[in-house]
């Protein structure tokens, strides 16, 4: 099993507002954010263009990966700005910070798909995370810049956790995510459960540096929800589970 048995399921997606708020925690991807980006305002625009990214970069012809990586990297280029008194210097080019941005979508996937399918064995999670380096090295990550191995990954994973923080201008840039204002009918409806399931997924600490609100009640509701998804989604045709996979390649073929 590796990284093009799993990254089609789109349950996956579920684990895109943990991801995204992992990413706006450290402080100059936030800042970077903050100051270059709408995607606040526009979160399905945002969304759609990550699917893009990934599902290329993992089932795309070289054609479309060479086009998709050209198209990010235009996107990357005025995202920079020196240090100052509000925050760290940034640039989207800085592989440091792409190789966050592609662990928080690695970490992200597997936590979402071992709570739906249970544990992979090791032979299985190994291989799937070694290929999901894919996602940094694409575009500016040295494959050596990958940490070596799951056991080395928990240990980078878990030093930058204890780096991120939030401060009042990335916590409004994730209220207005999680709170879009000019979002479709169904978006608006649907926006109650992704609140509360992203913050289900995201550890303790950033929660709390998010300030999410969190309780007992919706502790249990949280449960709940991730039972009913573990008992019904694998039981769903394939075509429908891999929907958003095949609609992402359709669009980049045209």
């Amino acid at each position: 099993m590796g990284i093009r048995d799993i990254a089609a399921e789109s349950v996956l997606v579920g684990a895109a507002g943990r991801a995204i708020l992992l990413q706006l925690a450290n402080p100059a991807v936030g800042r970077g954010v903050a100051e270059h980006s709408d995607f606040a305002a526009r979160p399905l625009d945002r969304l759609a263009r990550t699917l893009e990214y990934v599902y290329t970069v993992v089932y795309g012809t070289s054609a479309q990966v060479d086009a998709v990586v050209r198209s990010v990297s235009r996107a990357h280029g005025p995202v920079r700005g020196a240090a100052d008194a509000v925050g760290p210097s940034y640039s989207a080019f800085d592989p440091r910070l792409q190789l966050w941005v592609a662990a928080t979508l690695y970490d992200s996937a597997i936590d979402m798909h071992e709570r739906v399918y249970g544990a992979l064995d090791d032979a299985s999670a190994e291989r799937i995370y070694q290929d999901y380096a894919v996602l940094g090295t694409a575009l500016q990550v040295p494959r050596e810049m990958w940490p070596a191995d799951r056991a080395a990954f928990r240990a980078y994973f878990s030093h930058e956790l204890e780096t991120l923080q939030t401060d009042e201008t990335i916590r409004r840039v994730a209220a207005a995510l999680l709170h879009p204002a000019a979002a479709p009918l169904w978006l608006t409806a649907a926006m109650p459960l992704a609140r509360l399931v992203t913050a289900g997924l995201l550890p303790a600490s950033i929660r709390q540096a998010f300030q999410l609100p969190w309780s007992p009640a919706r502790r249990r509701f949280f449960g709940c929800i991730m039972a009913i998804t573990r008992a019904v989604y694998p039981r769903l045709p394939r075509a429908l589970r891999h929907l958003p996979r095949d609609q992402a390649l359709r669009s980049v073929s045209k």
